[in-house]
């Protein structure tokens, strides 16, 4: 049974439905430009779109399991399973950047003009617009909650965004210029751009899988209690370490307190302890061990963050 000091991680499951139903929606508006065009430039923004629904219906199932309370299997819950997400988004980013580049180089190897820009460039435009919007919505709720399935999928529509950005230009280049491989140019321009955003996300969710530190803000909020409750000769505290797990950080510390105190007041002393490192981060999850100040067994394993 859970602790009541704890309080269970938020279902943020309606954001990734917003960012499905955003997918659908520049899918639709970039497919018909497009279409309409015959621009390679917006048929490669097409297509990462395409990937952007399949990279939320990813984070929708992830969002879902990463907040499944812990169970036999999984004894300290399931808040990586965020990682894997952004895992998937990374990758699937890859395979957009792929099919924009080759069909880049195959346009400006055959160029060809396209047509009816204007409307093309108007439905573009809608579009991004709605990518932006929900792409901020995503990224705000997501450093939030310190949720990194939203946070990946927030940069991923921002990606979009850049994307088609740089696909308008090429497009609004041809259509003053009429030189139709500038078109290309920008789709190869942005296909290299949104494979480093690829990469950038793989490498994340990698070091969050090998329990990486948080940030330095959240070490300094840690460090503040502490230093508060530490006595000279009274009490301290070591082998403080902290890691990130998705939605949640994990604390392990030791506690050194006179030999003389009983055990329940020791007990007594860390459980308030506890209390105030949660207090300043709802967020994490502490496991202390008491040990007497004294002993010099106590310091085998003085290791601090």
């Amino acid at each position: 049974m859970s602790s009541p000091r704890y309080t269970p991680p938020k279902d943020l499951s309606a954001y990734a439905w917003l960012s499905i139903g955003a997918a659908v929606l520049t899918i639709s508006l970039k497919g018909v430009a497009a279409w309409l065009t015959g621009s390679v430039g917006l048929l490669s923004d097409a297509a990462e779109s395409l990937v952007n629904l399949v990279a939320a219906v990813v984070a929708l199932v992830v969002l879902r399991i990463s907040i499944k309370p812990a169970d036999d299997d999984h004894h300290f819950g399931h808040s990586k399973a965020e990682y894997f997400s952004a895992v998937v988004e990374g990758v699937m980013i890859f395979v957009a950047a792929v099919f924009i580049i080759l069909t880049a180089v195959q346009r400006i190897i055959s160029p060809s003009m396209p047509e009816q820009l204007g409307v093309g460039l108007l439905i573009s435009l809608v579009a991004s617009a709605v990518n932006g919007v929900v792409a901020w919505v995503l990224y705000r709720r997501g450093t939030a909650e310190g949720s990194t399935a939203l946070v990946a999928d927030a940069k991923h529509l921002s990606t979009d965004v850049l994307t088609s950005a740089a696909v308008l230009l090429g497009v609004a280049l041809v259509a003053v210029f009429r030189y139709p491989v500038l078109d290309a140019v920008v789709a190869l321009g942005a296909g290299l751009n949104i494979m480093w955003v690829g990469f950038t996300l793989m490498r994340d969710s990698v070091s969050g899988l090998m329990d990486i530190a948080p940030s330095q803000e959240s070490l300094a909020r840690i460090r503040a209690v502490l230093v508060r409750h530490q006595r000279e000769g009274v009490t301290d505290f070591h082998a403080v370490r902290v890691r990130e797990a998705g939605n949640r950080r994990f604390a392990e510390l030791h506690v050194l307190v006179p030999g003389s105190w009983s055990v329940k007041k020791g007990h007594d002393y860390t459980e308030a302890l506890i209390d105030e490192l949660v207090a300043v981060d709802p967020d994490l999850r502490v496991s202390a061990h008491l040990e007497p100040i004294e002993d010099p067994k106590s310091y085998e394993d003085q290791t601090d963050v």
